[in-house]
């Protein structure tokens, strides 16, 4: 597996992102919606979204059009987590999106790298299927806990968030066809129910990517990420 010496360029420059954007510019925005009046908790969680859009989602879309292997994003996905584990256990925490006992966004970052790299694995080379799931997860649950912060000021669950991130992620999921469609709805569901220790960002990856599987098992018709051309 030959890795080029653009792909390694492009990952120190999405790595470089995304740690500025966790350090430096989610601080300046918590330091400004704490200065406008927003509660703490508030604050922090609408930076977790922010996180979740700007580099979970941001960053797997530019993936295809990138890189040849999974390999650098996954090693990439790796350090993040580790990078984000490293605070809870030194109990020195990033404050303006970290929160004491919920460990959440480690996850976040070792499931959008496995499940993209499994996703380019079994569709023999083709990222969408992987990168569908990890954008339920990055975008469809960001504008989920968005419509719920903004209406219920605190971190619950609210049907009223899982009909916003179906309006966003069952179109998006139309670019793998009605499988896709399929997948967007059903982790739009799967968001709104948590068990703890496992939270959503294993939930509705793993289970939309799940039903991708399934659906090219037993229904391909209803997959075209063949046509896609990546």
């Amino acid at each position: 597996m030959q890795l080029s010496v653009s792909e390694i360029m492009v990952t120190i420059i999405l790595l470089a992102w995304v740690i500025f954007l966790v350090t430096f510019l989610t601080k300046k925005t918590y330091e400004y919606m704490r200065k406008r009046g927003l509660p703490e908790n508030v604050a922090v969680y609408y930076n977790r979204k922010i996180i979740h859009i700007l580099a979970g989602g941001l960053v797997a879309v530019i993936i295809p059009h990138t890189f040849t292997t999974p390999l650098l994003p996954l090693t990439m996905a790796l350090l993040l987590g580790v990078f984000t584990y490293i605070p809870h256990r030194t109990s020195k925490l990033m404050y303006w999106f970290q929160v004491e006992g919920n460990m959440y966004e480690v996850s976040f970052c070792i499931m959008w790298g496995v499940i993209i790299t499994l996703g380019w694995m079994v569709s023999n080379g083709n990222y969408w299927f992987g990168i569908l799931p990890v954008l339920f997860m990055s975008v469809g649950d960001a504008v989920t806990g968005l419509v719920r912060n903004t209406l219920f000021k605190k971190r619950t669950k609210s049907w009223w968030g899982n009909l916003a991130m179906a309006t966003v992620s069952i179109p998006m999921g139309a670019v793998l066809g009605l499988a896709g469609v399929t997948a967007g709805a059903i982790a739009s569901f799967i968001e709104h129910f948590e068990h703890h220790p496992i939270d959503d960002n294993v939930t509705v990856p793993l289970t939309s990517f799940i039903i991708l599987i399934l659906l090219k098992l037993y229904a391909p018709s209803l997959l075209t990420f063949e046509s896609l051309g990546f």
